[in-house]
């Protein structure tokens, strides 16, 4: 079987089980206040170019989610979010279990636009009942999108300009980051997305590591007291040098984004043989994420061999589908999907 589901299905990078086999025996102190996760921190912030920025390391993405909009939002405040946005859709309302409601805007192949954040923080002040309403605090974003788009650096600025000047916070989450920056359309870095971005989180489950997410935020004063606030939400690991480690090899010798590349390169190569065979690609994606219309009976044969998303629903004679690669998609097994194709 060929598996295509998801970027998480394989362990880790042999490069990061290496690292923990060999500190595995070692005694340190807990929590992450260990020796190894200040070596990633120290990475993390040199890519940043934010030499005083907390970084938090967390276990997964809605665990980081759910504690940093709990922490950044005042009770009576939401998060603006995209209608496709996985907190919205995919994480079982773990941010209204948090008290905080989820305001959705249109979205635009994943995106969100900047005027539709600007309308809707006017019209909410206009109102001369917002006092009873649930204020905008906050924009969630991620890149890439849940459709494997892009944000570009105009994009990403307009959305940081206005939401600076509306005094609310801008939130990116990057589950898949190694994939956007990684991606030969991108036209920003990661010192782009910490200058723009209040708080964002670098993915490591979906981009090489056992298990982990590193949220950062250059200015640390944005989250006061977080410690005790992530410990709150139960995620404060115990053994946190295991991110520590994970974090460290990822952000050396820019191994976070090679094999990011690798999956990026090997999407394209997938896409192409679709679209070759006439089967059209529905969104534009430059990432690891390929979304593609297949004729039902298509989809049922494939699946024999191949293991992917249906995306949405099942529809009356054909289906879109998701395929994802990631750091672990071999050449291999991209020539025997290509072949079943």
């Amino acid at each position: 079987m060929l598996y295509f589901d998801s970027d998480y299905m394989a362990g880790a990078h042999p490069e990061v089980m290496r690292r923990l086999m060999e500190t595995n025996l070692e005694h340190t102190v807990g929590y992450g206040l260990d020796e190894y996760s200040e070596e990633a921190r120290r990475r993390i912030r040199a890519e940043c170019a934010a030499p005083d920025a907390l970084v938090q390391f967390f276990v997964g993405g809605t665990q980081t989610n759910a504690t940093a909009i709990s922490a950044l939002l005042r009770p009576y405040e939401g998060v603006m979010a995209a209608s496709t946005a996985h907190i919205n859709v995919h994480e079982s309302g773990a941010v209204e279990r948090g008290g905080h409601k989820v305001l959705v805007l249109p979205s635009y192949d994943g995106k969100v636009s900047a005027r539709d954040v600007a309308g809707y923080i006017r019209d909410f002040y206009r109102d001369d009942t917002y006092e009873h309403m649930v204020a905008p605090g906050m924009l969630y974003i991620t890149q890439p999108t849940e459709l494997g788009t892009l944000y570009t650096l105009e994009e990403l600025e307009e959305l940081s300009r206005i939401c600076r000047e509306t005094h609310i916070h801008l939130y990116l989450d990057g589950a898949r980051l190694g994939y956007a920056l990684a991606s030969t359309a991108a036209d920003f870095t990661l010192r782009d997305i910490a200058r723009l971005c209040d708080v964002f989180y670098i993915g490591g489950t979906k981009c090489g590591a056992l298990f982990g997410e590193a949220l950062v935020a250059a200015n640390p004063k944005i989250l006061p007291h977080f410690f005790p606030i992530v410990k709150q939400h139960g995620a404060l690991l115990a053994k946190g040098r295991l991110q520590g480690i994970q974090f460290a090899t990822l952000f050396t010798d820019d191994l976070y984004v090679r094999i990011a590349r690798h999956a990026n390169e090997l999407a394209m190569k997938l896409r192409a043989a679709f679209e070759q065979k006439g089967w059209p690609v529905v969104i534009d994606s430059p990432t690891n994420q390929q979304f593609v219309k297949l004729p039902n009976e298509v989809m049922d044969q494939l699946r024999l061999s191949a293991s992917f998303e249906i995306w949405g629903t099942r529809g009356e004679t054909e289906t879109t589908v998701r395929f994802v690669t990631s750091w672990a998609t071999t050449e291999e097994d991209i020539e025997q999907l290509i072949s079943l194709i």
